[in-house]
């Protein structure tokens, strides 16, 4: 359960710098680090999915 906190922590501070930074009205902005953030989520558990199947 570590592990998820810290990469929902990560994933929040990144997509936060990315839309701060990111040129346009503050609209888009938010939406854009908002579906940075659900990007960075979903391939994120997309990939330990795919791992967790791998025979070490």
């Amino acid at each position: 359960m570590n592990h998820f906190l810290y990469l929902i922590g990560f994933a929040l501070f990144v997509s936060a710098a990315f839309a701060v930074f990111k040129e346009g009205d503050a609209k888009e902005c938010v939406i854009y680090g908002i579906k940075l953030f659900v990007q960075f989520i979903g391939i994120s558990l997309i990939i330990a999915w795919v791992l967790y199947f791998i025979p070490w």
